[in-house]
């Protein structure tokens, strides 16, 4: 997970025409036409069915990979194999994660609302698939601030907890899951052919959310009551997590106007908040880093 983290850090994203999860989307993108042609419960079933061998072949393919780095270095041979080994799952285990990109994405927003509202708001679409042209500047921080606490979950804490829980396979599957769902959870077109998309990514998404929430809080156990309860306030049952503890943490209001509001006592959003947003989210993820090495000495302890 570190020599992951790292590489994100120094290099950032991997080329398109190598990404892997660029490549999920491509197969995801095949089937997208004829999904949403078909009647309700065709669309229900073709979906989960193109859902399904999608996940297959990505294990397969992640866990042959794994297998061979296994075969080929043998980690238990000594010191030298064990950080060889280590370096090179970390290597395959970073396009299944993207915080340096996220970091980016969002600061550049406030970057682009000094220079104007116009420019905020195109910086934002392309984070969002809401409307953004007809956002105030508060909204457009808003919505950015929410999109780094949510995405910091989805693009990195969950992809780290699937890798400690099942390894490089677990993380790939996460990443596919997450990809459908940005790709095919919606309504409208997609509600039946995209329902089983949705309904996995928010099953695999349920533990990690509540552990960014809680990681976010930083310790604060006063704040775990409020969260329980501004969690409950968006249609996901998982994005209020990290959502309602970025603004309890920040003690402002953050809402998606006609869909909910969170921590609705709090001061509206200040130019530099979201600069101390990121700084709460790095906190935050180190702490989930260092709680999930736990978890994987421990199983992989018990399974010894």
């Amino acid at each position: 997970m570190l020599v992951a983290l790292g590489v994100d850090r120094l290099l950032g994203e991997p080329p398109v025409k190598l990404h892997p999860v660029v490549g999920m989307g491509r197969y995801l993108g095949l089937w997208s036409a004829w999904l949403t042609s078909l009647p309700p419960r065709k669309a229900l079933v073709a979906g989960a069915a193109a859902w399904l061998l999608g996940a297959v072949a990505v294990a397969a393919l992640a866990l042959l990979v794994e297998q061979a780095v296994w075969t080929l270095l043998q980690p238990w041979r000594g010191t030298a194999a064990l950080l060889a080994a280590s370096g090179v799952l970390g290597l395959l285990l970073k396009p299944m994660l993207a915080w340096r990109m996220l970091r980016e994405e969002v600061a550049a927003v406030e970057t682009q609302l000094d220079r104007s509202l116009d420019d905020g708001r195109q910086q934002l679409s392309r984070l969002v698939s809401r409307d953004t042209t007809v956002l105030n500047a508060t909204e457009v921080r808003e919505t950015a601030i929410e999109t780094l606490a949510e995405n910091l979950n989805d693009s990195v804490v969950a992809p780290l907890f699937w890798f400690a829980i099942a390894g490089l396979p677990g993380a790939a599957v996460y990443r596919f899951a997450n990809t459908a769902d940005a790709m095919w959870g919606y309504r409208g077109q997609w509600e039946w052919a995209g329902k089983w998309a949705a309904r996995v990514d928010d099953l695999l998404s349920w533990v990690p959310a509540r552990l960014t929430g809680l990681a976010l809080l930083a310790g604060r156990p006063m704040l775990l009551g409020p969260l329980l309860r501004e969690a409950g306030r968006t249609p996901s049952p998982n994005g209020g997590w990290p959502m309602g503890a970025m603004a309890l943490r920040l003690d402002r209001r953050l809402s998606k106007p006609g869909h909910y509001q969170l921590h609705e006592g709090g001061t509206a959003v200040q130019p530099g908040d979201m600069a101390t947003a990121q700084r709460l989210a790095s906190r935050a993820l180190w702490g989930c880093v260092l709680a999930l090495a736990l978890l994987a000495a421990g199983a992989r302890g018990g399974l010894t």
